[in-house]
């Protein structure tokens, strides 16, 4: 198959490259510069030149708290833009892949969130992110994949703040009561390669990284490895807070766990845990950090 890859700077777009670049699919991996995903006229020539059988599209405005004060521009990226890649790929038969995010839920469940549960997001991010996803739908061929809290050894993420802020800071104080479901983006862009290959049906999925946690635990997890692997490396105290003494421009969910039963399931495969993949991206990151 020809993979189509929309946002190739970003982590999940550097490791989807990464994977397919050892597979027997080809792959167009596009920048910004490259594509302008809010040139509907500019999406429809590459497309229709390309004709790619899949097209990934891992593009976002991503800040949670610029998106607050820049709402349109959110909107055109996030959720218009989105439209036109619906149009380009029906027009060419290509399955169109749209990222998702635990965002657009408001953290009100008892349990972890399934594909069927309703959405309420709390912030104009995951609105955003909602009209990406009603506009998908409307692709003759779609998967819409709902991911979390991703990190890897490219782009801005959370493991490679925290390394940044533990050489810097002797202590952090870091979020306890917001939960999540951490996700190593290699397993993702893996993942999402095996979704194509496997014909699903149209439809929205759920993929996180294995056991949720709170950002303390993630931050505590991510340094325990730094002092396993990595002697001599600054370790900072860390000091558990609460949402309310971090206030920020953009409300979060306090739990937005995803279960990814249903993926697994359609798979038949079970999802790696996050941890398994920290030892490797943090030893790559200290390197370039």
């Amino acid at each position: 198959m020809k993979f189509l890859i929309t946002g190739a700077n970003g982590q999940l777009g550097r490791c989807l490259a990464d994977r397919l670049s050892h597979s027997d699919h080809t792959f167009v991996a596009l920048t910004k510069s490259d594509l302008d995903i809010t040139d509907e006229k500019a999406v429809e020539e590459l497309v229709v030149e390309c004709r790619p059988d899949v097209i990934v599209n891992t593009a976002a405005f991503t800040s949670v708290d610029r998106a607050e004060s820049e709402p349109e521009l959110a909107r055109c990226i996030n959720g218009e833009a989105v439209s036109y890649l619906v149009k380009a790929a029906n027009k060419v038969g290509a399955l169109l892949i749209q990222v998702s995010t635990d965002y657009v839920f408001d953290g009100a469940s008892p349990k972890p969130y399934v594909e069927s549960d309703a959405v309420n997001p709390l912030g104009v991010y995951g609105q955003t992110k909602l009209l990406g996803e009603e506009y998908a739908a409307r692709a003759d061929r779609f998967l819409i994949v709902r991911t979390a809290w991703v990190f890897s050894e490219y782009g801005h993420n959370f493991v490679k703040t925290m390394l940044k802020l533990g050489r810097e800071r002797k202590e952090l104080s870091i979020v306890s009561d917001q939960y999540g479901s951490p996700t190593y983006a290699g397993d993702l862009a893996a993942n999402l390669i095996r979704m194509s290959e496997a014909q699903l049906p149209s439809g929205i999925y759920h993929f996180s990284g294995g056991k949720s946690c709170s950002w303390f635990e993630f931050a505590k997890a991510i340094f325990d490895v730094v002092k396993a692997y990595v002697p001599g490396y600054p370790v900072p105290g860390m000091l558990p807070i609460s949402t309310e003494q971090y206030p920020t421009p953009a409300k979060r969910p306090l739990f937005s766990v995803l279960s990814d039963r249903k993926l697994k399931t359609a798979l038949g495969t079970n999802v790696t845990d996050w941890s398994a993949a920290l030892p490797a991206v943090i030893a790559k990151l200290i390197d370039v950090t």
